[in-house]
């Protein structure tokens, strides 16, 4: 599966979190429709744990983005700053 990341140049950043909140989903609903406890879904929004690019590409496809939309290695800005920028 993944791994904890060794340094923060190692960390995966996402948005998991405001994905979740944003569509209602609970980490335990989203952790059976993509195959891993609960805790997983956890450690991985929370930076511990490292996704494996199969568990990240389960996850893309759970919210019908590009795995790159969720997951980062350099820090994601706010959904907000995003909006923002594209506002003419």
């Amino acid at each position: 599966m993944g791994r904890q990341p060794k340094s923060d140049a190692d960390r995966v950043h996402d948005r998991i979190a405001v994905l979740r909140a944003d569509r209602g989903v609970s980490r335990r609903e989203l952790a059976e429709a993509v195959g891993v406890h609960p805790q997983t879904i956890g450690y991985v929004e929370r930076g511990e744990y490292s996704p494996s690019l199969a568990l990240a590409l389960r996850i893309a496809r759970f919210f019908g983005l590009p795995v790159e939309a969720i997951f980062s290695l350099d820090p994601l800005p706010s959904l907000s700053q995003e909006l923002l920028r594209r506002t003419p």
